[in-house]
């Protein structure tokens, strides 16, 4: 079950609620994200009712949740999510933003030009990789924290937004350090539990790009920990899976958007 508080309840009424879960033998789970608190009792559900909690003080709603991702779920969030990466940017709304860079960061007149291009274009987001998953250990793994720097320093000329991928939990800090308007998880970290839990700890947008070979339960399941550290600025990025074909690198499955807007 899931108890989604009032923007104004206040400590008090918060704990009021959790007492009352622990009382009934279910263990509880706090997420505080910027506008809401939502309280998640973890256990056998059928011991509560929405009317133990609905009359509350500080209390919104409250709503059985039955799939194992309980935050990310549409059951307790009916219209679709808008994420605000900047001023007049946002994910999920009306408008088709369009992220536009060079896959790694190399040398900043590549990056100057980049963001010129960019701009030019009209995209309204410019993508640029400093640290680089690579399949082969022999293979340029990008340039790491002066990369950063360069794809900041470029962006910022041109008014734009970045959006760039993080590897490891180390770096959280270095990223916010940088303010990268939105962090991306790459597929081969779709399951990086550990960096879910640290990027679950701030408030920037999260890219959460799908596993090249997650089912969509795996894939909900990857938000559901960001959202539990309370960062629900989740956006879900399709980006292909294998499949037995080998003739091309990866299958755009269409078919995930319409299930996953059912979903969350």
């Amino acid at each position: 079950m899931i108890i989604v508080m009032q923007p104004d309840a206040d400590e008090k009424a918060i704990e009021a609620v959790e007492a009352k879960i622990l009382a009934h033998g279910l263990q509880v789970h706090v997420s505080r994200g910027t506008e809401r608190t939502l309280i998640g009792a973890v256990g056998d559900e059928r011991k509560l009712d929405p009317e133990m909690f609905d009359p509350m003080p500080g209390v919104e709603k409250s709503m059985h949740i039955l799939k194992q991702y309980k935050i990310v779920a549409r059951e307790w969030h009916k219209k679709n999510s808008v994420i605000d990466v900047a001023a007049g940017v946002a994910f999920g709304g009306e408008t088709v933003q369009v992220i536009a860079g060079p896959c790694s960061v190399e040398t900043a007149p590549q990056m100057a030009a980049a963001a010129t291009a960019v701009k030019a274009a009209g995209a309204r987001l410019m993508r640029g990789g400093a640290f680089k998953p690579r399949t082969s250990p022999y293979t340029f793994q990008g340039m790491g924290v002066d990369g950063l720097e360069l794809l900041r320093n470029a962006a910022d000329e041109q008014g734009l937004p970045i959006v760039t991928e993080l590897m490891d939990p180390r770096m959280v800090e270095t990223f916010l350090q940088y303010d990268v308007d939105v962090i991306q998880i790459g597929t081969r970290n779709m399951q990086n539990f550990d960096l879910l839990k640290e990027v679950g700890k701030t408030n920037k947008p999260v890219i959460l790009k799908r596993g090249m070979s997650a089912t969509l339960n795996e894939w909900l399941m990857a938000a559901e920990y960001i959202a539990a550290g309370g960062n629900h600025n989740i956006i879900f990025c399709e980006r292909g899976i294998r499949t037995f074909e080998t003739a091309y690198r990866n299958v755009l499955d269409l078919t995930a958007v319409p299930m996953l807007k059912r979903t969350v």
